[in-house]
């Protein structure tokens, strides 16, 4: 997979550049994209290639993608282009053939993103963005649209999108760059399976045995992305399949400041009002600081020895 310094000394400004507009669909529970090439004049693709360059220079920094981390305006999650749905959108921008060229207007409104494809003998470099309301009839249908000719205001009629300067993720040599999480995870669907693996978790017995009884955990995560992404997370770290992890929660609970109750067995009885401190505690991100001497709540843990 392509490091940070391969996608920055890409040269955007020599590459040939395609401009792609998709829209998505679902059928039997995946992901279809369909896309198509637009024409854009030399203006327009001069500007286009200024953005990208200054949205790469702008990162200094890159950070293991995983559930619950976030980047900054500085920073990008990086994993394998393999993990998501992007071959399906790359396939089709591989051959622009005139049938696939938008001529007219139906083909481009309402997109749901669009990608701007540079193809050089270094490789290919995708951006892509997910559209914003200017896309969509419906909100252009509320709004009557007017430009300052001549002194005066005056009906425009002609369609209009916008094309923002900024990037939701950038794939290159085998690797995707993510600059905003959510909206990454919107374009790709890349969050569609989280509810299906959670009830994949709840079914599994060493993570139901820890519990009286799992109805409140499935009550209080529901279809709220937030609880889904920790619970994931929650698979993912698999501190509830450590004994010795869990004895800690049980002799350490209180001290920790943790209102998580146990039966008789050592399992803990949930309710939905102690769901919160079961997730911080089955992450291990409620932590005491030797410093403060306080117990703080965090994000995300990074093992520092």
């Amino acid at each position: 997979m392509a490091e940070l310094a391969d996608l920055k000394a890409f040269d955007v400004a020599h590459a040939d550049l395609t401009v792609w507009v998709y829209k998505k669909s679902t059928r039997d529970g995946l992901p279809v994209f369909n896309g198509r090439w637009v024409g854009i004049t030399d203006d327009l693709a001069a500007s286009l290639r200024g953005a990208v360059s200054q949205a790469l220079n702008a990162v200094n920094e890159t950070i293991d993608y995983e559930i619950l981390a976030q980047n900054n305006e500085a920073s990008v999650l990086t994993l394998g282009a393999d993990e998501t749905h992007i071959a399906l959108v790359e396939a089709q921008a591989v051959n622009p053939t005139e049938n696939l060229k938008v001529r007219h207007l139906r083909q481009i409104a309402n997109a749901d993103f669009y990608m701007l494809r540079f193809a050089s003998e270094d490789g290919v470099l995708l951006a892509v963005r997910k559209t914003n309301a200017t896309w969509s009839t419906r909100r252009s249908s509320n709004i009557l649209r007017v430009v300052f000719e001549d002194e005066e205001l005056d009906v425009d009629e002609r369609p209009a999108f916008s094309l923002e300067p900024f990037f939701d993720f950038f794939v290159f040599d085998g690797g995707v760059f993510v600059s905003n999480k959510a909206r990454f995870e919107s374009v790709l669907a890349y969050r569609a399976g989280h509810t299906e693996a959670f009830l994949e978790l709840v079914e599994e017995p060493e993570f139901s045995g820890v519990f009286s009884d799992t109805a409140a955990i499935t009550a209080f995560v529901g279809t709220n992305k937030i609880h889904l992404r920790r619970a994931i997370a929650i698979r993912e770290k698999g501190h509830f399949r450590d004994a010795g992890f869990m004895q800690n929660l049980r002799a350490q609970c209180a001290a920790m400041g943790l209102g998580i109750a146990f039966d008789d067995e050592g399992r803990i009885v949930p309710t939905l009002e102690t769901c919160r401190d079961i997730f911080q505690a089955l992450l291990d991100h409620r932590l005491d600081s030797r410093l403060s001497m306080r117990l703080y709540d965090v994000q995300s843990t990074e093992a520092v020895g």
